[in-house]
């Protein structure tokens, strides 16, 4: 499958989330850049803050096999992307979720701010049974 057409920056974030690269994933993020993850929680402030929150999640998965963008719309320096994640827990239990993300990227193209809408209940009960 490939991506859908989006910005560099975007892309990258999609790109480093299926190769399980926590450096180039948080690198997508301007150095005061802002992760929703999801809308609903305190924001995740700074690519160091990213970038630890990442690779702190992605131990928890064998494999994380990422974020799939299949839809991409531009607008300026708004993206919007929905896509579907998927993922198998330690102990074996396949995960799969999916949502849209919004992301607002700044003067030199990184990510500025992403805002991530799914649903954290659904994505923990796939853990919890």
């Amino acid at each position: 499958m490939t991506f859908p057409a989006m910005p560099a920056s975007v892309l990258q974030f999609f790109a480093a989330s299926q190769n399980r690269d926590a450096d180039a994933w948080a690198a997508a993020f301007a150095e005061d850049g802002v992760f929703h993850d999801p809308v609903g929680r305190p924001p995740i402030t700074g690519r160091a803050a990213i970038h630890r929150f990442i690779a702190s999640v992605l131990p928890n998965f064998q494999p994380f096999l990422g974020l799939t963008p299949l839809e991409a719309h531009t607008v300026g320096n708004q993206v919007a992307v929905f896509w579907r994640g998927a993922a198998v827990a330690l102990d074996g239990k396949p995960v799969n979720w999916s949502g849209i993300n919004v992301y607002e990227l700044d003067d030199t193209g990184l990510i500025k701010e992403a805002r991530a809408y799914f649903n954290s209940a659904v994505f923990q009960a796939q853990l919890a049974n």
